[in-house]
């Protein structure tokens, strides 16, 4: 680039008038000047002022340089090899471009030559150097001598002068307009960062230079300048030839606009990459928030399709593989999730899930992702390609007014097969999907179908482990006006089954037994315990006819004896009614507690007053009801700890209308409660249970819901008895009387 900027001062007068001369014809030696009769007054102005003269033989490549020129540079002859190579070596690296394009374009239009450059001293100092000069045609008219004279530009320089400098050397590009938007200035900087433009774009306007600025930041931004008077800054791209993102600062002088920028390609390109890393962790940390937030997988796995719109596409269905589809696959797929990120076209796209999969030919496209482990992409005319595989309908119809342009169908994978797909679909208007965008749905695929994967195996084990409990938990039996009724509710976790066990049964004497106990442990190896330590309990009791104290005091001698490695604590309860008893309507209940949590005992406050849901006209406040927390007289040990442990009894009479609830700790125990506020808990539950009037299946049921949390971290198991009214015929919510055999 040619630096064409005239400033006024004694030296360059000087030089101006030397190197003037000699572009009127005269010749200029490297001592001198001839030819002209006032040579010798302007010899003695040369030598005042200090400019030093140079002749370039272009056919021989001789440069000769005077003594004063020598000088400048601090050189002898000696040291000077006389060759514009050596010159160039001289000049300061940062300026050695620039001063070869300027002699360069003087030689080519055998015009002048101006230049101001730093030079690096054998000192090591810099000095600045301001250069004229002219090439000289010979007789063909092609250039074959730059002559020229140089100056110290240090000597006596002007503020202009300094300033000039240091926008020359900043390493930032500048370049000033003037009012008619014509670049007046473009330091080395500028230039290079705009030669894919133009190799000089002093006296050119900048919006003919560069017309693809109009109507965007940068001629918004430079007329708000310049019409409000006011500094600006944005940072706006530039498309081909330059390809470049620009920060940009310009503020208003009195001649027009000065502008300085900065290429941010790099920086730009670095921000984008941290943006899109940052939007792709919360993608990823969304839809892990969405697969484990919820125990049904199936609703977390559906919710996909509105995270990924509108991030990564337009709208979008999740589908799902219902068991082993082997050949006909159709017939195991459901459509769960439908998203448009528009809301007027979410009705279509829920349109569509309805009626696609019926319409889909063989060879759809998903039916082919599904054979396979990575995304199928549809770069362009997804429209077309898609509906060529669907039959004439309502799904070809809707797809039309929809449009994707591009489209991927994604398997979701987990354990070894396929449980699922996405569906992903981008308009016309969107760029089709890239490799990120595949990268990215590969992630989202595998933990997804990760997911699924879990929830099929975690069901397996779960309905096997609840299957293996539910056969060693027989139906109670049903006596005379006894209502008996059991739940069994498993632990969230798959496989964490097997301590909780529950039993009901009559002795052969005609009494009625219930069990609840809880084996140490939540495994396989608690759930075959389990079975064994019930099969022990009813057995003793079915061959002894004894009582729940001695019941239990026989296990402990034959878990040791047999060497069953296990312990549970349980209750045992038997309801017993002489003809006495019977008469006065009550029931004696007799049990003895092995460190269980104390069964409960709903009935009316007072001693004459009865609660019988199935035979009271109306339900009770609850104050009238009272639960009694039915606590032993003594403390016994655990089943399986000592086999000599004594064990004890308790006895209490019971009204006809009473509840007795036994259940295990899985159902009162919380973290951060004590057992005695649990158990609180549940007594408030069955007293507003009670004054409700619900029948018994109800009560167990309701205690279920309001007393187990959503994810149970233990087994939950519940005997409840209701005594019905003798003097009444047996409630038909209490089923088909099955007494005792006499």
């Amino acid at each position: 680039m040619v630096i064409r900027q005239r400033r006024q001062g004694l030296s360059v007068i000087a030089a101006d008038i030397e190197v003037g001369h000699a572009m009127a014809g005269a010749e200029l030696t490297p001592f001198g000047v001839a030819g002209a009769e006032d040579a010798p007054w302007l010899q003695l102005a040369v030598e005042a002022a200090g400019v030093g003269v140079f002749d370039w033989d272009l056919a021989t490549g001789e440069l000769r340089w005077d003594d004063r020129l020598l000088d400048l540079f601090e050189r002898d002859r000696a040291s000077f090899a006389g060759t514009i190579e050596a010159f160039t070596e001289y000049v300061h690296p940062d300026d050695r471009e620039r001063v070869g394009r300027a002699l360069s374009a003087a030689i080519e239009s055998v015009g002048d030559y101006e230049a101001e450059y730093r030079v690096t001293l054998p000192s090591g100092r810099t000095r600045w150097i301001r250069a004229r000069g002219r090439a000289i045609a010979g007789p063909d008219g092609a250039a074959v001598r730059v002559v020229g004279a140089a100056i110290d530009s240090g000597t006596g320089a002007d503020e202009e002068s300094r300033a000039f400098k240091v926008l020359e050397a900043m390493p930032t590009a500048f370049f000033a307009l003037d009012r008619d938007w014509r670049f007046t200035y473009v330091n080395p900087v500028a230039q290079r960062l705009l030669g894919a433009v133009s190799t000089d774009p002093v006296g050119q306007v900048i919006w003919e230079l560069f017309p693809d600025a109009l109507d965007t930041e940068f001629e918004w931004s430079y007329r708000r300048a310049a019409s409000r008077h006011e500094a600006v800054s944005f940072e706006a791209y530039y498309p081909p030839p330059l390809d470049d993102w620009y920060e940009v600062r310009a503020w208003p002088t009195p001649d027009g606009l000065s502008v300085y920028f900065l290429d941010i390609t790099e920086r730009r390109a670095a921000q984008e990459t941290l943006e899109r890393h940052a939007r792709r962790s919360a993608l990823m940390a969304a839809v892990s928030g969405a697969l484990t937030d919820t125990m049904d997988p199936e609703a977390g796995v559906a919710r996909l399709a509105e995270l990924l719109v509108p991030g990564l596409c337009d709208w979008c269905l999740v589908t799902i593989v219902d068991g082993e589809p082997g050949s006909s696959v159709r017939r195991h797929l459901r459509d769960i999730g439908a998203w448009h990120g528009d809301p007027e076209l979410q009705p279509a796209v829920h349109r569509y899930a309805q009626s696609r999969l019926p319409a889909l030919h063989d060879d759809a496209f998903l039916f082919r992702a599904l054979q396979g482990t990575g995304p199928l992409l549809i770069e362009t005319g997804a429209t077309d390609a898609i509906s060529a595989v669907l039959t004439p309908g309502e799904a070809r119809d809707v797809l039309g007014g929809l449009a994707p342009e591009s489209a991927v169908f994604m398997p979701l994978r987990g354990h070894g097969r396929t449980t699922g797909l996405l569906s992903l679909f981008r308009s016309a208007e969107r760029a089709a999907f890239g490799s990120d965008d595949l990268d990215l749905l590969r992630d989202v695929g595998a933990r997804a179908g990760l997911a699924l994967g879990n929830a099929r195996a975690f069901a397996e084990q779960r309905d096997l482990a609840e299957a293996l409990q539910r056969s060693l938990l027989t139906a109670p039996p049903e006596p005379d006006h006894l209502h008996v009724v059991v739940r069994y509710e498993p632990a969230a976790e798959a496989a964490q089954v097997g301590g909780d066990w529950y039993d009901s049964f009559l002795q052969p004497g005609g009494a009625t037994n219930v069990v609840i106990g809880d084996v140490i442990g939540h495994d396989t190896a608690a759930a075959a315990a389990m079975g064994q330590m019930r099969s022990l309990l009813r057995g003793i009791a079915m061959t002894t006819d004894e009582g729940p104290a001695d019941v239990l005091h026989r296990m402990d001698a034959v878990i040791d004896g047999l060497r069953v490695d296990t312990s549970a604590s349980a209750v045992m309860a038997r309801f017993e009614q002489t003809a006495q008893e019977r008469a006065a309507r009550v029931t004696r209940m007799r049990w003895s507690n092995a460190g269980h949590p104390p069964p409960l005992v709903v009935m009316a406050r007072g001693d004459d007053g009865v609660i019988d849901p199935a035979h009271q006209a109306e339900p009770v406040p609850d104050t009238a009801v009272e639960v009694r927390e039915l606590w032993a007289d003594e403390t016994n040990m655990l089943l399986g700890l000592f086999p000599d442990a004594p064990r004890s009894e308790s006895v209490v009479t019971l009204p006809r209308g009473a509840t007795v609830l036994l259940y295990t700790d899985g159902l009162v125990e919380r973290r951060g409660e004590n057992l005695e506020e649990g158990i609180a808990r549940l007594a408030d539950v069955l007293r507003e249970l009670a004054a409700e009037g619900l029948d018994l299946d109800s009560v167990c049921d309701e205690v279920l819901r309001r007393m187990v949390p959503e994810r149970p971290e233990d087994d939950v198991a519940l005997v409840a008895v209701r005594l019905h009214r003798e003097d009444l015929p047996r409630p038909p919510e209490a089923g088909p009387s099955d007494p005792p055999i006499d």
